[in-house]
């Protein structure tokens, strides 16, 4: 029997700690197994994406992901996650890629967020545009928050959303900075975060105001350029995930410590190959900084985590999902 597990039954299920340990773990072993991340454009406004296959050692489970990405719609992206057994290729479950996708990434970019970003310390001053200056409508001057708990957020919509929510598992977040093109849009997602902050008008405003920026849009062009960092800022982006798509300019990459999920697939169709940059660019992976192999953050410098997403993550949500629902979900034998 196959388990159909839909957004709401993952929702009840999901632990966020669970799956952030799921994640650490992952991005410390060695895939035995090249992974595959197949795209192709659709007729019309839509992308079509595979990711497979998902493995992690000592997890006796595999995933395989169809998804269909159209900009438009909502939820954009729609799909499913296939989780077969490791021994037999019995289909265990089908999960909603949506949620899966949302989470995992969002939990992914959480971790490395934290790790790059450094431990917020209230003792160190706040180098960017003060907050509260801004929310009074002052004029911006700099200083007077503690460094790593003003987190800036570009593009207001369910990824950032999730990343936010590992965050705060991981770090004290105590203020947000929050653009999107729809200002409403914004102030709605401020509104449900539950943590004190500003709507902006412009990426580079968030810049000014935060130490740790997530991007996640889908831009084509660059939001971010080297004008507009300072030392100690971390900047994270989720949106330059497909060819073609830009979050960050190419001198801004140059002038940072970048840190990737997979130097080929950065250049294939991320971060760094849509500016014109090659895998020199990219200083670690994030498994090498987890294993202490690569040092992620050296003291003052711009760090940036520039995934595209890796099949195993996939994997990392998936299971932990399963083991809580698997007798609870509805149930389909697909060989009937």
């Amino acid at each position: 029997m196959t388990v159909l597990l839909t957004r709401s039954d993952i929702l009840r299920v999901l632990d966020v700690p669970a799956v952030l340990d799921a994640l650490r773990h992952g991005f410390r072993q060695a895939s035995p197994v090249e992974p595959l991340r197949i795209r192709t454009e659709l007729p019309g406004p839509g992308t079509a994406t595979a990711l497979l296959p998902g493995l992690i050692p000592g997890i006796p489970a595999y995933t395989v992901k169809v998804n269909a990405k159209f900009p438009g719609a909502t939820p954009a992206l729609r799909g499913v996650v296939c989780l077969h057994d490791l021994t037999d290729g019995t289909l265990l479950a089908l999960l909603d890629s949506a949620t899966i996708t949302a989470w995992r990434t969002g939990l992914a970019a959480a971790l490395a967020t934290d790790l790059l970003a450094g431990a917020p310390d209230p003792a160190v001053p706040h180098s960017g545009t003060d907050l509260l200056a801004v929310e009074a409508g002052a004029a911006p001057r700099l200083g007077g928050t503690d460094r790593g708990a003003t987190v800036g957020v570009i593009g207001a919509g369910a990824q950032a959303e999730m990343t936010l929510a590992g965050l705060a598992a991981l770090r004290p977040v105590r203020r947000l900075v929050v653009h999107d093109r729809d200002p409403e849009h914004a102030t709605r997602f401020l509104a449900r975060q539950g943590i004190p902050g500003v709507v902006v008008d412009s990426p580079q405003a968030v810049a000014a105001a935060a130490d740790v920026v997530v991007a996640a849009t889908w831009s084509r062009e660059a939001l971010l350029t080297a004008a507009d960092l300072r030392p100690g800022l971390h900047l994270t982006t989720l949106g330059a995930d497909e060819p073609g798509k830009v979050e960050w300019s190419a001198d801004l990459l140059t002038a940072a410590r970048v840190v990737v999920d997979d130097r080929a697939l950065a250049v294939q169709m991320g971060a760094l190959g849509n500016v014109g940059l090659t895998a020199d660019a990219a200083h670690a992976t994030l498994s090498e900084v987890l294993t202490g192999a690569v040092a992620g953050r050296r003291a003052d410098e711009v760090t940036v985590y520039a995934p595209v997403g890796l099949p195993w993550q996939d994997l990392a949500i998936a299971w932990p999902v399963f083991q809580a629902a698997q007798h609870n979900g509805q149930t389909i034998d697909l060989l009937s």
